[in-house]
């Protein structure tokens, strides 16, 4: 990482992080004091700072996860931690040992982790008699306060492992929904855009063959049959542009949330209404359903000022609370009528605010027009 962005990496567990810097701040404390007390030669003081910096060094740069890279940071940092014994910090240095095991087991896997593990204990059980000249029992009791804390270390490693596993699972699992609620939803919208353009056009068919059955007998109602062709085609022709803007996935260009919202109301520069969109509060991450109704919202309060209400300004308000999200759209329009007809409906768009535990209401504003409310619970989503 550039910087000191890893202070701020997420997956650097933060309890780690406290026991490293507290631990080598402990250890160049002694050395300053051996120094000062004249405690050893100046190769050792040289051989242990040397060793001491390395580690500090290898600490910003060991990955936390498998995708990061710079795998080799994980090993060299577990034989510094190591030599940390030998070079003047024997015992000190094992929090920082059980650290870097623990960093192997995030990078590579708990089971290459134990076995290292092992192998250390093994290791440093041998060398408190030979290199250190202690008994046997102090190696015992300090391969038992070992394990205390390598049981203590690992376990918190596999927990955040599991959490992290379930992060992941979760996140694709949302991100399936999603896809899932936009499939559906353009199944269901392709249907309705072959019953709405499909009738158009065999109406427009049937009018033009009754055109060319008049043509000589009765050219008037033959040219009445085309003028009427002619009104259904740029009918049709009108209702395919909207719904080309409606098969637009949500997530236009990785958009989602009010960023989808942005940019379906932008789509509507050019069809002669003016169209304002703002977000209020802190924005939270909306599940895909909740999500799709509100698009939908906004897409039905967008068509139906265009096609009915003879509107010159909508805007539109998303509107983020402590439990609940609100979008409220309205226009300065001839207000309702009949608006639950044709396009997507307000009736189904009220069911599905219900199903979510919301609402959905439209009525005519106070001041004119037309206006949408739809409130619907805010769920936490894992990001």
């Amino acid at each position: 990482m550039a910087g000191f962005d890893w202070l701020r990496d997420a997956d650097r567990p933060f309890l780690f992080n406290l026991v490293f810097w507290a631990v080598t701040a402990v250890m160049a404390a002694g050395l300053v004091q051996a120094v000062l007390l004249g405690v050893g030669s100046v190769l050792e003081y040289v051989l242990f700072a040397a060793n001491l910096g390395l580690v500090v060094a290898l600490w910003p740069l060991l990955p936390w996860d498998r995708a990061e890279g710079r795998r080799w940071a994980a090993p060299l940092f577990l034989v510094a931690t190591t030599m940390l014994g030998i070079s003047g910090a024997y015992s000190t240095q094992l929090p920082l040992i059980l650290i870097a095991v623990a960093n192997l087991a995030f990078i590579y896997s708990m089971r290459a982790a134990t076995i290292i593990l092992s192998c250390l204990a093994v290791v440093m059980f041998a060398a408190v008699p030979l290199i250190f000249h202690k008994t046997v029992l102090d190696g015992l009791q300090e391969m038992g306060l070992g394990a205390v804390l390598a049981a203590f270390v690992l376990g918190m490693t596999s927990s955040t492992l599991a959490a992290r596993r379930s992060r992941e699972e979760a996140r694709g699992l949302l991100e399936r929904i999603r896809e899932l609620a936009v499939a559906e939803e353009r199944a269901r919208m392709a249907a309705e855009m072959h019953d709405s353009v499909g009738h158009h056009l065999t109406v427009v068919k049937m009018g033009l063959e009754n055109a060319e059955r008049f043509r000589e007998r009765r050219p008037d109602a033959a040219w009445e049959e085309v003028r009427q062709a002619k009104e259904l085609t740029v009918e049709a022709l009108a209702d395919a542009r909207r719904w080309v803007r409606a098969l637009r996935p949500l997530a236009l260009d990785g958009r989602v949330g009010s960023a989808a919202l942005e940019r379906l109301a932008a789509s509507f520069d050019g069809t002669g209404i003016s169209v304002r969109f703002e977000v209020r509060g802190e924005e939270r991450l909306l599940t895909p359903d909740v999500e799709l109704v509100l698009y939908r919202v906004l897409q039905e309060g967008l068509t139906n000022a265009l096609r009915h209400a003879g509107a010159e300004h909508v805007r539109g308000t998303l509107t983020f609370g402590d439990d609940r999200v609100v979008l409220v759209v309205s226009d300065d329009g001839k207000g309702r009528d009949d608006r639950s007809s044709g396009g997507f409906g307000l009736t189904s768009l009220s069911d599905r605010a219900r199903a979510l535990g919301g609402t959905l209401t439209g009525a005519n504003a106070t001041r004119g027009g037309f206006e949408l409310r739809a409130e619907l619970p805010l769920t936490e989503v894992v990001a």
